[in-house]
């Protein structure tokens, strides 16, 4: 084989390589609350390409923080996934989900209150809808809480990034970040609930 040949083939599985690559980039959508809150269990996972926090679920196009956390837009806080999927299943973000969040409150997340902070599942096709929804009765059958499941599982909507200041707020500003976080009672929630992470 002739290097010219060589050079042609070695393009060739460059090309498949990054069409495979991109095939197995998948998009989750998940509120849980204030939005700082969701990108750090996300980030941690293998598997996980990138987090953004944003908002969805409302009316009003290109929202601001401002107007959001008013609660006049209709959207929520939410942080959006990309991960590869031939490293990490759907199903296993949605564990990590229910496990960093309250489903038991309506239209709050801990100290935040108000139809912004809810807890929802933003699915992007079927396979995601079923997913969610059957671990959404797994855990309402496992018997974890005594108070009925109420995030939504809604169709994903238009998706609209946050303000660059909100984007990784925990690493620019981990002081603040966890003074917020113990201050707004998740960690004492989710250590009591699902006992302490390693």
């Amino acid at each position: 084989m002739s290097i010219k040949e060589l050079c042609i083939a070695f393009i060739g599985l460059l090309a498949l390589s990054t069409a495979v690559a991109e095939e197995q980039q998948q998009v989750a959508t998940f509120a849980g609350g204030c939005f700082w809150c969701m990108e750090p269990p996300f980030d941690a996972l293998p598997g996980v390409l990138s987090t953004t926090s944003g908002y969805a679920g409302g009316e009003a196009k290109n929202p601001t923080y401002k107007q959001v956390s008013a609660g006049v837009t209709g959207h929520a806080e939410v942080v959006r996934v990309v991960f590869d999927a031939g490293k990490i299943s759907y199903e296993d973000l949605l564990t990590v989900f229910w496990r960093n969040i309250d489903p038991t409150t309506k239209s709050a997340q801990f100290c935040d209150k108000g139809d912004q902070y809810r807890s929802a599942v933003f699915y992007h096709d079927e396979k995601q809808k079923a997913a969610a929804e059957q671990s959404k009765q797994a855990l309402a059958s496992s018997g974890i809480f005594d108070k009925p499941i109420v995030t939504e599982i809604v169709s994903s909507t238009n998706f609209y990034p946050a303000e660059e200041y909100h984007q990784d707020y925990y690493q620019k500003h981990p002081l603040k970040y966890k003074f917020y976080r113990h201050r707004c009672g998740r960690d004492q929630f989710l250590e009591k609930v699902w006992g302490k992470s390693k």
